[in-house]
């Protein structure tokens, strides 16, 4: 059956539009720019620390108000507008590092605190909309395409800003600093731009709850409670959100600080940004390729693929020795990556009642930013003890392995 064209791939259209931020800005240019311009004059330690500490914040506060968020947006029926306010905080925050000045690092973590938020509440509300745009035999598909999108997107344009950083004189910039400044810049309007399909073609479910934002907020609160009492009745759900919070550490852990784990093994910036566009390149087709494997083998089979694939990149990383090895290590991230976080999410929507999509979805991004709190301390932490950064990323393994022998008791029929 084909997938209906325009809401689809309007709803696949965003990951390509926040993408950017993923690639350039958190995966890629903020860590090394940060260490480099405005943090030079602090150790590499605290520098990593303060990295640290900055995700950690983010992903806490997603963790205390997502679940609350999405049942708001349930009861009121607002998911769109939610989507475009963290949208605007995202956007908004990242062209702002435009104006950050040499030395002024606080201010530079103020607003990728900021960014960070818009593109994690972003997310919230983005999964949810998921179930309204396509029907339950085509999550596995549809939303690998998003991922795929996002990869090539984000690959797309950060291909470009690295071409901006090598030549800025082509494009009338005084030096590579000026160029990162206004990489940023595009990324925000990037951003802003590729939205605006989804809030044009994507439909609003209906809200859930009558009259104004007060009684939805009560209402939300009401239901929010009632689902904490009866988990119960979502077994595999909450075997599922268990499994997800320790193999999702591994992997967003291993996004945002990869950078930051290169340069603490003094290999060059230009090859870890370009190990970076390897990952977006090889992701793109790979993504794709997990969503048709999902809908052949189930989502849960192919989750577990990926945890072992992981699990050889962790073991790797730990004797990697030079920058060859990193580009390595990037194909072989960029061929999994993608691939577990579209089939949790379409693993996730088959067990989760689709009239309660958002409040649900507010549970899995608790969850996955629950996670993302622990990693990146532990690896900042770690770092500060003087153990080294090869003595914090095998801590990683053991986050995958109870992932999936957790993962390994979920079914993957329908909820109701």
């Amino acid at each position: 059956m084909a997938l209906p064209a325009r809401p689809v791939l309007a709803w696949a259209l965003y990951d390509w539009a926040n993408s950017a931020f993923a690639a350039s800005v958190m995966a890629g240019f903020f860590p090394v720019f940060f260490k480099q311009y405005w943090a030079a004059d602090l150790a590499v330690a605290d520098s990593t620390f303060w990295l640290g500490v900055v995700n950690s914040a983010a992903s806490l506060v997603m963790v205390l108000s997502a679940p609350l968020l999405g049942a708001f947006a349930d009861s009121s029926g607002c998911r769109r507008r939610f989507l475009l306010a963290f949208t605007a905080l995202g956007a908004l925050a990242t062209g702002a590092l435009f104006l950050v000045v040499q030395g002024h690092w606080p201010a530079a973590l103020l607003l990728y605190l900021a960014g960070l938020l818009g593109f994690s509440g972003g997310n919230l509300f983005y999964d949810a909309l998921l179930v309204g745009v396509t029907s339950a035999d085509h999550y596995d598909r549809v939303s690998a395409l998003g991922y795929a999108l996002g990869y090539l997107g984000g690959g797309l344009l950060f291909l470009f800003d690295l071409v901006l950083l090598a030549r800025p004189q082509w494009f009338g910039l005084a030096d590579p600093a000026e160029a990162v400044r206004w990489a940023f810049l595009g990324v925000a309007c990037w951003w802003g731009l590729f939205s605006v399909p989804l809030f044009l073609q994507v439909p609003e479910p209906p809200a859930l709850a009558q009259g104004d934002w007060r009684a939805a907020a009560r209402d939300a609160w009401a239901r929010l409670a009632r689902t904490f009492r009866h988990l119960n009745r979502y077994r595999p759900l909450v075997w599922f959100l268990v499994a997800y919070w320790l193999y999702i550490d591994g992997v967003d852990t291993v996004v945002r600080m990869a950078v930051d784990y290169g340069l603490a093994l003094n290999f060059a910036a230009q090859d870890l940004m370009l190990a970076l566009l390897i990952t977006q390149f090889v992701g793109f087709p790979a993504a794709l390729a997990f969503g048709r494997l999902g809908a052949r083998w189930g989502p849960k089979r192919g989750i577990m693929l990926a945890i072992f694939v992981y699990l050889l990149v962790i073991l790797w990383a730990w004797r990697m020795r030079s920058a060859a090895e990193f580009y390595g290590l990037a194909a072989l991230i960029g061929l999994v990556q993608g691939g577990i976080q579209a089939l949790s999410r379409s693993l996730y929507a088959r067990l989760i009642p689709p009239r309660l999509s958002a409040e649900f979805f507010g549970f899995y991004n608790m969850l996955g930013k629950f996670a993302a709190v622990i990693g990146p301390l532990l690896v900042g932490g770690v770092a500060l003890t003087g153990s080294g950064p090869r003595g914090s990323i095998l801590s990683l393994a053991l986050l995958f392995v109870l992932g999936a022998a957790v993962l390994w008791k979920v079914p993957e029929g329908r909820a109701t």
